[in-house]
């Protein structure tokens, strides 16, 4: 992937996350170094349970946050990526 490809990507992920508040509210609440369960996210953000578990999946799927006990029933942690970090960084 040559500059202008990963920019364009870069600007079709932002898109992304600004269109839908509930990815917004989530990728925000994960800044930083964090790492946090659904419940923890749904608390901060005022966001429904089923939000904030559809967000991570969308953020999941774009490769913006990782769940570090992906086998867990219950308890699981999200955190961003490195991606999600360099693209909250423009969101700022």
């Amino acid at each position: 992937m040559n500059k202008k490809e990963s920019e364009e990507n870069t600007w079709e992920i932002i898109g992304f996350i600004k269109v839908s508040p509930s990815r917004y509210k989530t990728i925000k609440s994960l800044s930083g170094n964090d790492y946090k369960m659904p419940s923890e996210i749904a608390k901060e953000t005022n966001l429904r349970p089923t939000q904030v578990s559809g967000a991570l999946n969308d953020l999941k799927s774009k490769k913006l946050v990782i769940c570090l006990n992906e086998n867990a029933k219950k308890g699981r942690l999200y955190k961003t990526t490195k991606l999600g970090l360099k693209i909250l960084e423009i969101l700022k």
